[in-house]
């Protein structure tokens, strides 16, 4: 294999495909800097989330979702991606280099996956009563699994109960914290301005100042408790550690799940609330049977195609090197 120094345009294309990874509030925080055949994958620190994220977890998590979909859609353009996790110890931002190599025999698996990477959707409404084939779980446990992490299906009604219920106890937590009410509120959005959770036009004041006014802890929780009752699978994505280099290989297996998902019809959205209230987080732990806890899924066959969450423009996320 020889080094290629690609053209901006297929540079701009496989981006493009990087950045349809979901991020939390879809604050999409990367950066990506290109040098000649490499591309360097940044943290974009100004749209964290200090009260929801106060360890920048999440956005790690999100960084390394948007590594995966550049791998595969590097594999479905004939390269191989060679990823060093973590470069520089001394840079913080600085989450991974892929540098780019044409293979005549990439890498088929993830060539494939980028097919579904287009379609991958948030669904945060109620999904079908079609049960999840236990084939499809089978193969996003493989799925987490091949990138370092694990996936373990909450199965029994006695596990989805318990889980139900951090999650309703997380939503208290959450909205009844005023600080956390006033961020999410800040990242409520018009879909125009290309990020942040839409919200029509014409509803955004108002819809701003109910979240940041009103505790809603108890309709929400409600809701959300019978979300996680009723989503035909539940699971739990996690780690061995909990660090940045474990939030980015999480990442990469959270996508890897995301779109082997697609891939038998399923979406998935999250219930993290357990895992982002620090003192609900070891029940979380003992019902998943250990490890690090990073993500509560839930997945199903959606009742309509939900639409794709907007997109920053390409240029606002990439530098390219002099």
């Amino acid at each position: 294999m020889e080094v290629v120094t690609e053209g901006r345009r297929e540079i701009l294309g496989l981006i493009r495909m990087a950045v349809l990874a979901p991020s939390s509030h879809n604050t999409q925080p990367w950066l990506f800097r290109v040098s000649g055949s490499s591309i360097d994958l940044l943290a974009d620190r100004t749209r964290a989330l200090p009260v929801n994220d106060p360890e920048d977890r999440e956005l790690t998590i999100s960084c390394g979702c948007a590594l995966m979909n550049l791998r595969a859609a590097a594999a479905n353009h004939g390269f191989r991606a060679q990823v060093q996790v973590l470069p520089d110890a001394t840079d913080p931002d600085w989450l991974a280099r892929i540098s780019l190599y044409k293979a005549s025999d990439g890498p088929a698996e993830e060539a494939a996956l980028a097919e579904r990477i287009d379609r991958r959707r948030t669904d945060r409404k109620d999904f079908a009563t079609q049960a999840v084939d236990p084939a499809a779980i089978a193969q996003l446990v493989a799925a987490a699994t091949a990138e370092g992490a694990w996936l373990r299906p909450l199965l029994t009604e006695d596990a989805r109960q318990q889980a139900a219920t951090l999650v309703a106890e997380g939503d208290a937590a959450q909205w009844g914290n005023p600080r956390w009410r006033r961020e999410l509120a800040a990242w409520m959005h018009t879909r125009r301005r290309g990020d942040g959770l839409t919200v029509p036009a014409l509803a955004l004041p108002l819809a701003r100042l109910v979240i940041r006014s009103f505790d809603l802890s108890g309709r929400v929780g409600a809701k959300d408790r019978k979300m996680a009752e009723s989503s035909p699978l539940l699971a739990v994505l996690g780690a061995t550690g909990d660090g940045t280099r474990d939030w980015v290989q999480v990442g990469q297996a959270l996508q890897r799940v995301l779109l082997v998902a697609c891939r038998h019809g399923l979406q998935a959205s999250y219930l993290n609330q357990p895992i982002q209230v620090a003192p609900l987080r070891p029940k979380l732990q003992n019902l998943a049977g250990g490890g690090s806890p990073q993500m509560l899924l839930r997945f199903g066959h959606p009742r309509e195609e939900p639409p794709a969450a907007p997109r920053r423009p390409l240029e606002a996320v990439i530098e390219w090197a002099s």
